[in-house]
């Protein structure tokens, strides 16, 4: 009798878990994406970021199972982050960077293996989340960081003197890209987000240091150069930073052919009101760009510089991202207690997180490997 109650909780507990989930199946060769020979993996990932957007904002969050306030990623802490710490779930969303890719390196500019951030986008991927990757490239004029902002952007482009070294660095970054698989040899599907933050001036590619038309090109013969390299397992977002006016979100834009998700960056950095108002313009100004060009959007980078306000979450990012319709937002790293943009078990607006999490009802991890796009058969 007890085997056959056993077997009678499995079968309604798999009976649950298909009922609650949210299949959608399409053809792939049906589905539009920025890389003509993309794999269905990646056209049916975007697909699904459509269909998710339908069902709410999902959580992200930069890092978030390398690192977070007094921990490192470790055996002993297998997919830990500060936001399950807190809260009991995990981020649906996880951002990666691969600067220093190009130099060679085992780490990147944060100090994260390689290797790791491949075994994590692995298991992630595994776990049914979405990963999205930065490149901080390295200056290819000064071999400065990318804060170095010495003039570079016409030498790599194509004729330029530093072209070869370029091709080498995006060599790099595409190996790194193609090792990207299953244990069942499946590449796995990213969301690239190159060059982000064009219209602000603290980065080589921005705006004080290249032509819009300049960086244009940066960005359209990159994604050629990776495609070139048999990289197709991308879609690739396009983010500029706040916006000092609504113009400047088209000012940049490489096209259509060129992109597939739409993004800003958004920080607290002038305080709440500031930030406030820039949520709301900001995104209204992406949205109507999205509705126009038909593409999903999200808050690409954000959080908060100003942790005095204990109810910040529900008082001021709840009131600039509800009902915007954004895919996701995606808080940056927790590097240390005097540089973190999400909150931990301790941090002063942790209790207010989770009323911000209730409020919302944000899409887990747990939620959106409920929302699944599969190929049509």
């Amino acid at each position: 009798m007890k085997s056959s109650f056993r077997l009678l909780y499995i079968l309604i507990s798999i009976s649950l878990l298909y009922s609650c989930a949210s299949i959608t199946r399409v053809n792939p060769a049906n589905i539009k994406v920025a890389d003509k020979n993309a794999t269905p993996s990646a056209k049916l990932l975007y697909k699904r970021i459509k269909v998710l957007s339908k069902k709410g904002t999902a959580i992200g969050h930069q890092d978030a199972t390398a690192y977070g306030i007094g921990w490192k990623n470790s055996p002993e802490n297998n997919f830990k982050n500060d936001i399950d710490e807190l809260t009991g779930f995990s981020p649906a969303i996880y951002g990666w960077d691969l600067g220093d890719i190009e130099l060679g390196n085992k780490q990147n500019l944060d100090s994260v293996s390689f290797n790791l951030i491949r075994n994590e986008i692995i298991k992630i991927h595994n776990k049914g989340g979405i990963n999205t990757i930065s490149w901080h490239i390295n200056n290819p004029e000064s071999k400065g960081n990318s804060w170095d902002t010495t003039a570079v952007v016409s030498t790599i482009l194509k004729g330029g003197k530093n072209r070869g070294l370029y091709e080498k660095w995006v060599e790099s970054l595409a190996e790194f890209f193609k090792s990207l698989k299953t244990e069942n040899n499946e590449i796995i599907p990213i969301v690239f987000r190159p060059y982000h933050e064009m219209n602000g001036g603290w980065f080589w590619w921005g705006a004080q240091h290249c032509t819009p038309e300049e960086y244009k090109e940066l960005y359209r013969q990159t994604t050629k150069l990776l495609q070139k390299n048999g990289v197709h397992n991308l879609l690739y977002a396009y983010s500029p930073n706040m916006l000092n006016n609504p113009e400047e979100y088209q000012k940049f834009y490489p096209g259509d052919e060129y992109v597939d998700i739409l993004g800003v960056d958004i920080y607290n950095f002038g305080g709440d009101e500031q930030y406030l108002r820039s949520l709301k313009n900001d995104i209204a100004v992406m949205k109507d760009f999205a509705k126009t060009h038909q593409k999903p959007y999200a808050l690409t980078e954000t959080g908060n510089t100003h942790p005095e306000n204990p109810k910040w979450w529900t008082e001021v990012l709840q009131k600039g991202i509800e009902d915007t319709g954004i895919s996701w937002f995606l808080l940056w790293r927790n590097a240390r207690p005097s540089h973190y943009f999400a909150t931990y078990p301790g941090e002063v607006s942790s209790e207010n997180f989770i009323e911000f999490n209730k409020n919302l009802e944000l899409l887990s991890l747990e939620e959106i490997k409920k929302i699944k796009v599969k190929a049509a058969q």
